[in-house]
């Protein structure tokens, strides 16, 4: 069993940080270590994602009925970095796309009906094409509204009016953005 298996299943020492007492408990230091760095990087996975990567990948496999190797590619990910988030050796998705994907992914399988079959070749080659963006929640590609949605119509007047000499294209946007209603 590995030091992982036996930090997940709650094996003896899985909390011992002290080298005497992961000694005493049978556990070498490198083992206690490891366990440490393993609960700090499925703490931090859940502070940023909601929960441990590994379980929510697991439950995709699981829904889709896929290999960890084939969810990889659909992610945009390789396999071997999709294992390192899974086993908590890796922290973060570095890639937004990939990011992106995976919440679309997360989010299409919870709203499938209870026991309507998956196309999962399909949906993981759908999902791979997707390019998706991680903008600000209901963010328009109409920049006036963009920018109404960050600053107050006075806040934006004033911009354009400091801008106005050097950048007249963007104070002129400013000034649009300024004067429409929300």
């Amino acid at each position: 069993m590995t030091v992982q298996e036996r930090v997940t299943r709650g094996g003896p020492a899985a909390e011992a940080d002290d080298p005497a007492e992961a000694a005493a408990a049978g556990v070498t230091a490198a083992e206690a270590a490891a366990r440490s760095t393993f609960a700090r990087n499925v703490a931090r996975q859940r502070e940023l994602y909601g929960e441990p990567l590994g379980d929510r990948i697991r439950r995709l496999q699981a829904a889709l009925g896929v290999s960890q190797a084939r969810l990889a590619e659909g992610l945009g990910l390789s396999t071997a970095m999709l294992s390192q988030l899974v086993s908590a050796r890796r922290v973060k998705i570095g890639d937004p796309g990939v990011l992106s994907r995976l919440t679309l992914l997360d989010r299409h399988v919870r709203r499938l009906p209870a026991g309507e079959p998956v196309r999962a070749g399909e949906l993981l080659a759908q999902l791979r094409q997707a390019r998706p963006h991680l903008g600000l929640p209901g963010a328009s590609s109409d920049p006036t509204e963009a920018l109404r949605a960050v600053a107050a119509p006075a806040q934006l007047a004033a911009a354009a009016s400091v801008l106005g000499p050097r950048f007249p294209a963007i104070a002129e946007l400013l000034r649009r953005a300024a004067a429409e209603r929300r």
